[in-house]
């Protein structure tokens, strides 16, 4: 069993890539040749800082890179990828499958839900070798795909529905595998990784009141230039950008799926003013609040 260092492992937005998350949902769905296929089936060991996978596999083969383990799988097979674990695969061109990514603050809501049984909170892979695991695993996974591409009244509520049944299922084929397989968990030595948790959990606690990162370092027990070390090293980002990326999901998200005025969403966000808000919106962006509200506007009319 080979095991990776984690010195130079790259961080993406998305598996195989390095641009920021596309859409202000936070979910993203697509089948896996769809990306894979551009990086001739294979995506080099990488790891991300606030995304979580769930990949399933229906047909084809694949070598899996998990935490340092390398495992060949084939045939219908689940893969949970949590935040910060090191993974690549290597896809037989005959792979059919999904790719399922959450943004952490949804892998949180959801964790909180399950508890300590959470599939999602460990990394690991469950061989399907019941025709009926796999066909409840894979009707969701359907329902989520259509419902994902088509938007529709309701569409938040009912793929966090969808989302949640998915993680009850998957929770339950690791709390009982037919399986003999390894868990491969963060490594408890790596303080480091656990700095960047607390951080991100900190971040997710009070984003809206824009802490410093003094006071969030303060609250860990390290100092701001420790964390903001830890921070470029293991996520890519400095402290700041990590917390301003939150505030901007939540931005988009806010100007995407409510009625609030800008102003309303500059408040809720901890502005002062809604041009300091504006003004940090367009330089992340390069659109201003209400161009970005107007562009989210006329893509979902054109997606009905």
């Amino acid at each position: 069993m080979k095991t990776a260092t984690t010195t130079h492992v790259p961080v993406f937005k998305l598996y195989g890539e390095t641009q920021h998350w596309p859409t202000p949902d936070l979910l993203h769905c697509e089948s896996i040749p769809e990306r894979s296929r551009l990086h001739d089936w294979r995506i080099r060991p990488h790891r991300h800082v606030d995304l979580v996978h769930i990949l399933f596999i229906s047909h084809g083969s694949l070598e899996l890179e998990l935490e340092g383990a390398k495992q060949r799988l084939e045939g219908a097979v689940t893969i949970i990828v949590p935040a910060m674990a090191i993974h690549g695969f290597h896809f037989s061109p005959d792979i059919v499958g999904h790719i399922i990514t959450l943004a952490k603050p949804l892998a949180e809501h959801l964790n909180e839900l399950m508890g300590e049984s959470s599939a999602l909170r460990k990394a690991d892979f469950v061989r399907l070798n019941q025709p009926v695991n796999t066909q409840r695993i894979a009707t969701l996974i359907d329902q989520i795909d259509q419902e994902y591409r088509q938007p529709a009244p309701g569409r938040n509520r009912l793929l966090e529905a969808l989302v949640q049944a998915l993680v009850v299922e998957l929770s339950r084929l690791t709390a009982y595998p037919d399986r003999p397989a390894k868990r491969h968990g963060p490594r408890q030595h790596d303080k480091g990784r656990m700095h960047l948790e607390n951080f991100q959990a900190l971040i997710e606690a009070h984003y809206r009141e824009q802490p410093s990162i003094e006071q969030l370092a303060e609250l860990i027990g390290v100092s701001s230039a420790h964390l903001n070390l830890l921070c470029r090293q293991l996520a890519g980002h400095s402290a700041l950008q990590l917390l301003h990326e939150r505030l901007m999901l939540e931005a988009k998200r806010q100007l995407t799926y409510t009625n609030m005025t800008i102003g309303e969403v500059s408040d809720s966000l901890g502005f002062s003013e809604p041009a300091y808000f504006t003004r940090f919106f367009k330089r992340n962006t390069t659109l201003s609040p209400r161009d970005f509200r107007l562009r989210q506007t006329a893509v979902n009319e054109s997606t009905k």
